[in-house]
């Protein structure tokens, strides 16, 4: 029997991992809650996207569900998950990008809650590649996906640290556009889950500037891997203005001494020898629309990996930060389940 899986939340992320969902056989997503009311546009969204185009099967609305020729999934209008029935649920997906109560959650009675962004709270946050073995249900009931900028960057900067020991660094996300952001210029935007009241800059027209951030992708580093953190590695962000995929500029300062070929050599044998689809090696002279819908997270770009005087290393890495992100929120759902039979 698959296991059963309610998804909280159908935006950008959610309704990614609903389409990869649907292509596996780990598990089925039997139940949907979504504060959009109207199921018509609920079907409507899932089958059609601007970005990654239409599905084939597609999904038609009825009374409380939605429905194509191999699914059909119940739809819920909950503000909270404590008000769903639960009794038929074994797993539930966090992809409402919302505060969340984890006190609250424990209580669920489901055998795992996970949250597709960082949480200091949550009982694990987990990055394939970087610390999936330490999960055990026995003790992590409440587990974070991390984010999309953490997922890409982690595994090779573990990678880098166990083989040459990072020193200190900076990096530069390149992101593309949210929904949270303005076509035209308007008034400030704030942020409850980064703390911020009032943004003058995300208020400015997302379509017509490169517009500098703050990022959190270290503090979410930080969360899966205690040496990766804002005392030695700074950072900061500029969105751009396209749809999906981003980029991420890392500059490494290491204690023992590396050459590009080692550097190349480790990433060759990185990917060779992968359990996971995280890491790519790139050499074509390709750009951002090159990557959209690619599942691996950490691709690496090779025309611009670099070395200086063997201690400083200048990586660009390359994921599409929807598509890419859920594939692995669906792949640590798979890893859960075959790991403890959940």
């Amino acid at each position: 029997m698959k296991t059963k899986v309610l998804l909280n939340g159908v935006g950008r992320v959610g309704k990614a991992i609903l389409r990869i969902a649907l292509k596996n056989k780990n598990f089925e997503i039997v139940a949907i809650n979504e504060i959009n009311s109207n199921i018509k546009s609920i079907a409507y969204s899932i089958n059609y996207d601007s970005t990654y185009g239409a599905i084939e099967d597609k999904f038609k609305a009825y009374n409380g569900y939605i429905q194509n020729s191999i699914n059909k999934i119940k739809i819920l209008n909950h503000k909270q998950l404590q008000d769903i029935n639960l009794s038929d649920i074994d797993i539930i997906i966090d992809a409402s990008g919302s505060g969340v109560d984890i006190k609250k959650l424990k209580k669920l009675p489901i055998k795992a809650i996970f949250l597709t962004h960082p949480n200091k709270d949550a009982d694990i946050n987990m990055i394939l590649g970087v610390n999936e073995e330490k999960l055990d249900l026995k003790y992590h009931k409440i587990i974070s996906t991390s984010s999309c900028n953490a997922t890409a960057l982690l595994p090779i900067l573990k990678l880098i640290d166990e083989k040459k020991s990072i020193e200190y660094g900076d990096i530069v996300t390149i992101h593309p556009l949210l929904n949270h952001q303005r076509v035209l210029d308007s008034g400030c935007i704030g942020s409850q889950d980064r703390d911020i009241e009032c943004n003058l800059e995300f208020g400015r027209s997302a379509t017509q500037n490169i517009i500098p951030s703050k990022t959190t992708t270290i503090e979410a580093c930080s969360l899966v891997m205690d040496k990766i953190n804002s005392d030695i590695i700074s950072s900061n962000s500029l969105r751009v203005p396209t749809s999906t995929v981003g980029v991420i500029s890392v500059t490494l300062f290491i204690k023992n001494s590396i050459t590009k070929d080692e550097l190349l050599e480790l990433c060759k044998e990185y990917e060779a020898n992968q359990k996971f689809n995280i890491i790519l090696n790139n050499y074509e002279p390709l750009v951002s629309s090159d990557f959209q819908a690619q599942k691996y997270t950490t691709i690496i770009d090779h025309r611009f990996s670099d070395v200086k005087m063997n201690k400083m290393i200048k990586l660009t890495i390359w994921y599409d930060n929807e598509w890419g992100y859920a594939s692995k929120v669906v792949d640590i759902l798979k890893y859960t389940i075959n790991l403890n039979k959940v």
